[in-house]
């Protein structure tokens, strides 16, 4: 059985990804992928999808039809709203032919992932959905009127539930980093500087690279390099200074020394941040950058939790609700 998800509004930057174009960098072909690949992650294992839709700070709105459809959302603390109904930022949901979920900008984080049972009826474009919009690589962006249609659609469940991830929880931790592989290009007091130095993402970060806002960085060595791959949470130095940590639509190749590359398991919280806020970095060795990817998939492995929403009453879920049927005045 097939079914469609209408697309009833997208903001900026609203795109199909999946896991990425892994193996075609040496072609000159970026992976893109997610931005937050645990949100990504939880999202599609919980519904059962092979692609998600990834959902930037414009928000989107979306329906079914055709079917009742299996809707998993994580990310970012997003406004998520099924008809009107406030929802966790993390759920697993039925989306019913016809009820319209929404998600807005809430109080933190800048991705959301709306990923649906089924496998998504779009053909891959070099192995893979993943929209990278500066090559043309993948589906284009989202716009409102669209629709995606889904074939063997996964069974949604009776009503909407929690998802509970451990890797999800935000934290003001520091970014742990590995030096390198360029930090011979830095004295040592400029490194020292740099991990000591409070960040904020700038107001040009995209899916690119974000911008790091702060003290200048100097080079020791000169500012170019025989242009190498490059992965993402690589921080480059260019010409003026100013580091930029690479992300999902990162270029293949840099020929700028990177003084160190955030490790796996903290990129879901890099990307999250959002254009003025504050980040700080800790240098870790290669022991503990191995066992907190191993203890980060492990985690992943396992899966989100699903737990029964609570049944807290608040103004906004009573307005939701039909509580007295028929009543259109006082006297009644």
């Amino acid at each position: 059985m097939s079914a469609r998800l209408l697309v009833d509004a997208a903001g900026p930057g609203v795109t199909i990804q999946d896991q990425g174009r892994f193996g075609l960098s040496r072609y000159g072909v970026t992976p893109a992928g997610p931005m937050d690949v645990g949100a990504y992650l939880a999202a599609t294992r919980a519904a059962g999808a092979n692609s998600a839709i990834e959902v930037s700070l414009g928000g989107a709105a979306f329906r079914a039809e055709g079917a009742t459809l299996c809707v998993a959302v994580a990310g970012g603390d997003f406004d998520i709203r099924l008809d009107g109904r406030p929802l966790p930022s993390a759920c697993l949901l039925p989306l019913a032919e016809g009820a319209r979920l929404t998600l807005r900008a809430g109080s933190s984080g800048a991705w959301c992932y709306v990923a649906v049972g089924g496998t998504l009826d779009l053909a891959p474009t070099l192995g893979s959905r993943a929209t990278h919009a500066r090559s043309g690589l993948g589906p284009k962006p989202l716009v409102a009127g669209e629709a995606l249609t889904f074939a063997e659609a996964a069974p949604p469940p009776l009503e909407p539930l929690a998802l509970t991830a451990p890797w999800l929880a935000s934290s003001d931790a520091p970014m742990r980093l590995l030096l390198g592989p360029q930090d011979d290009y830095f004295a040592p007091e400029e490194i020292e500087a740099f991990l000591n130095a409070r960040w904020r993402i700038g107001a040009r970060s995209d899916r690119m690279a974000y911008r790091l806002e702060g003290p200048t960085v100097r080079h020791r060595r000169g500012h170019d390099i025989v242009s190498d791959g490059v992965a993402m949470g690589a921080i480059q130095i260019p010409g003026d200074g100013a580091p930029l940590a690479l992300m999902a639509d990162r270029q293949p190749t840099g020929g700028y020394p990177k003084i160190a590359t955030v490790i796996g398991p903290d990129l879901g919280r890099l990307a999250q941040l959002r254009p003025g806020e504050d980040l700080s970095f800790r240098a870790v060795d290669w022991d503990e950058a191995v066992a907190a990817r191993r203890d980060y998939f492990a985690a992943i492995e396992a899966g989100p939790k699903r737990e029964p929403l609570s049944a807290e009453m608040t103004t906004e879920s009573l307005l939701a609700e039909n509580l007295v049927g028929g009543v259109v005045n006082a006297k009644d």
